[in-house]
């Protein structure tokens, strides 16, 4: 077996390798071309051919993460029926090679490449992501815009609660124009602060460049606006750079701690956080994707390919891998618009495929 395991992880592994390279040089020339607008600009002075190579190249494992599991599919499929095409399968059937053996060789290679997921898209990916963003920073001076407003954020001290409003996030994790707006216990707005810029480490945030507007209604006649301008304060928040980064950013490209420490403070704040925890869950459940792909990937070994071509089986569990994905997808935005449990629409795809996949097994293997 031990032997029998090293042909398969080896031919597997060059096969996705393959698949995963050729993915990655289509998705490396689009969006090198993407970048080619960005050259020579006048806003972006100095950002030229070499800085837009190295960005993109920093794109890479962003890439990576979203086509692992597509390409494992892909990769693996290649393989098994090309084994069954020329009869290698069956030689290792006779060798003691048996259903669930294969299954369970297949579950450990499976769990490699969830391990090499989940690496890639909880470490590196969000660290090379980060890296592309600042350097381009470095010629634009924007690291990220959520619409015409920026991100804005939530925050609850005692009888006194904060909205907090980041237009962008600068190089070295600095916070661009934030505004603080400052609520009492009734509701009512008692002051708003606004800086140039903000650095925010250990429980506080160090604004530069303030303007603190305070709002005093006593009465009708003595309502007035006291404006004041400081240097710099200190103002004393739980909001991290990673929070203010989770809400600039793409969910699906932060760590996964980083997002479960957002949800906690939406929650203990009293917003919602169901778009953020379903992003968590399929965070959480996406590397298993993995799992799914090599099930689905197995029954092919068992299939007769000297009646029909192998091109058409191939194309067939591509199209299913494919299916996975979209349904994926589909199922994030419908668990977010029906207020659905995020853990299940997250799961769902991976169980309705799994369950398909050794559906399919059981029949091809068992019953013919």
């Amino acid at each position: 077996m031990k032997t029998i395991r090293r042909l398969i992880y080896v031919e597997v592994a060059k096969a996705v390798a393959f698949v995963a390279l050729g993915f990655l040089s289509l998705f490396f020339f689009f969006d090198f071309v993407d970048e080619l607008q960005s050259i020579g600009r006048p806003e972006t002075l100095g950002y030229g051919g070499a800085q837009a190579l190295l960005y993109v190249a920093l794109l890479i494992p962003s890439h990576l993460y979203d086509l692992l599991p597509i390409a494992v599919l892909i990769g693996t499929i290649f393989v098994m029926a090309r084994l069954a095409q020329s009869s290698e399968f069956t030689i290792l059937r006779t060798s003691g090679l048996g259903p669930w053996r294969a299954l369970r060789a297949l579950l450990i290679l499976g769990l490699g490449f969830v391990v090499l997921t989940f690496a890639i898209g909880d470490y590196i990916a969000p660290l090379s992501d980060r890296t592309a963003q600042l350097l381009k920073v470095r010629y634009q001076n924007i690291f990220s815009l959520v619409g015409n407003t920026g991100a804005w954020l939530k925050e609850r001290q005692g009888d006194t609660s904060y909205a907090v409003n980041v237009a962008t996030m600068g190089r070295n994790g600095e916070l661009k124009e934030p505004r603080i707006i400052e609520f009492d216990n009734k509701g009512f707005i008692t002051s708003q602060t606004t800086a140039a810029s903000a650095q925010a480490s250990d429980g506080r945030w160090t604004l530069v460049d303030v303007s603190r507007e305070e709002y005093d209604t006593r009465g009708p006649g003595n309502a007035r606006i006291v404006t004041t301008k400081i240097p710099m304060i200190e103002w004393p928040t739980s909001l991290t750079s990673e929070m203010v980064s989770v809400a600039l950013l793409r969910p699906d490209r932060m760590r996964t701690l980083d997002l479960f420490d957002y949800i906690r403070h939406l929650e203990a704040n009293g917003q919602t956080a169901q778009r953020y925890e379903i992003e968590f869950w399929r965070k959480v459940f996406y590397p298993l994707s993995c799992l799914v792909m090599v099930v689905l990937a197995l029954p092919f070994a068992y299939l007769h390919f000297r009646q029909s071509g192998i091109t058409t089986y191939v194309f067939v569990g591509v199209m299913i891998g494919i299916s996975f994905f979209l349904l994926n997808n589909v199922f994030g935005y419908l668990g977010n618009l029906g207020n659905w449990l995020p853990w299940m629409t997250a799961a769902a795809p991976g169980l309705i495929y799994s369950v398909m996949s050794l559906g399919a097994f059981t029949w091809l293997v068992l019953r013919r």
